[in-house]
């Protein structure tokens, strides 16, 4: 729907285009099978100014809105690639709570190397015992002169093996010190300090290059200059940042969406059974145009919450529900494309049964979707609250 997009909105998808139009389907494959971390995509990305797109020209960024970091990972992940859109999504919004809560020493210190692809950040929020209950994370961090020691577990951690940066959230307070649990939980922005954390990485299904991990940390020791904002106050910089990321990742879904039909309609445009194009039958073409609606009505819903958010409205509303939305648009729409396919679609050579697990876990995380509707039926319907 290339009529709804402003000037600007095209000029982040021609430029971003630009850049994955070098990185083809073969380049992706091979990531994903030998598990290396896309380096040569990362850079080119910095290089070419998109890894600060919604950072402040001040510190090396474009100064842009999060509706044009949308445009920016729909492109990305059209391209064919959730890995490619996931080696460059952190930069979208794991640098905020720095930006909004940070001094103006630590904006100049950290932003700007992320900017340029210099340093790569880890995000530490989830815990193995935990899951989305953060209030209960018991990664502590102590007080001590100069600074903090930190000991504890995180989990899920994404780009642990490449990082040199980890943005932190722990508690130094107990939660049974403080009648509010979610108060006496701090957020730094350290150094990844490989003796101090140790890295175990988690094979999964799919989006091998971008690795996911279990960090163990002993006696880490954080400065006092790391500490973003005021100590016991992180978990309300977190959630500032959660609204950015679930926008993104309705962007992402809607990409692979749209990728994977893209797919589909030239293979049933061209692959004839008993001398007709099987996109004739309305068997595969109806799901496929039921699909494609669903991810179109998904893109609205993600654009709509952009635009609220960079208005400066509250946006947890259309954001939840434009999360939920890409994602099952997303997945219907990978699975419509590989029925398509037939018994193909299980093969490498047409690369869609490889997208299947990386929209699928969208469904999942960054939050699930029971989660999406709890907070759709309760805090915007008024339903009573079901946990």
């Amino acid at each position: 729907m290339e009529r709804d997009l402003t000037e600007n909105f095209r000029l982040v998808r021609e430029g971003v285009q630009s850049v994955c139009n070098n990185f083809g389907d073969d380049y992706w494959l091979a990531r994903d099978t030998d598990g290396v971390f896309p380096h040569e995509f990362h850079g080119a990305m910095a290089e070419a100014g998109w890894l600060g797109i919604t950072m402040p020209e001040e510190y090396g960024g474009s100064g842009l809105g999060v509706g044009e970091a949308a445009v920016m990972m729909n492109t990305v992940a059209a391209c064919g690639a959730m890995t490619a859109a996931s080696s460059v999504h952190i930069n979208m919004f794991g640098p905020h709570p720095i930006l909004v809560f940070g001094t103006e020493e630590q904006k100049q210190k950290h932003i700007p190397p992320l900017v340029r692809g210099e340093e790569k950040v880890s995000f530490g929020v989830t815990e193995p015992n935990v899951g989305l209950d953060t209030t209960n994370i018991t990664t502590f961090a102590e007080k001590v002169d100069g600074g903090y020691i930190v000991n504890g577990r995180k989990i899920w951690n994404s780009t642990a093996q490449q990082a040199t940066k980890i943005m932190l959230l722990a508690r130094t307070q107990k939660r049974e010190e403080n009648k509010d649990p979610t108060k006496g939980i701090s957020i730094f922005y350290t150094d990844f300090d490989r003796e101090k954390i140790e890295v175990q990485l988690i094979h999964k299904m799919g989006r091998k290059a971008v690795d996911s991990n279990m960090i163990f940390f002993d006696n880490l020791f954080i400065p006092d200059e790391d500490l973003i904002g005021e100590e016991g106050m992180g978990f309300r910089y977190i959630l500032h940042a959660m609204n950015p990321e679930r926008i993104l990742v309705a962007a992402l879904c809607c990409g692979i969406g749209r990728f994977a039909l893209e797919k589909a309609v030239a293979y049933a445009s061209e692959r004839e059974v008993f001398d007709v194009p099987i996109g004739s039958h309305q068997g595969v073409q109806h799901p496929l145009a039921a699909a494609k609606t669903q991810v179109e009505m998904a893109s609205l819903m993600m654009r709509q919450a952009a635009w609220q958010y960079d208005q400066g409205l509250p946006a947890g509303e259309a954001s939840n529900m434009a999360k939920y939305a890409g994602a099952e648009a997303g997945i219907q729409a990978v699975d419509a494309a590989l029925q398509a396919h037939g018994g193909n679609g299980f093969t490498e050579d047409y690369g869609i049964y490889e997208l299947y697990p990386m929209v699928r876990l969208m469904r999942t995380a960054p939050v699930n979707r029971e989660i999406i509707l709890s907070y759709i039926g309760e805090k915007v319907m008024g339903l009573p609250r079901s946990y």
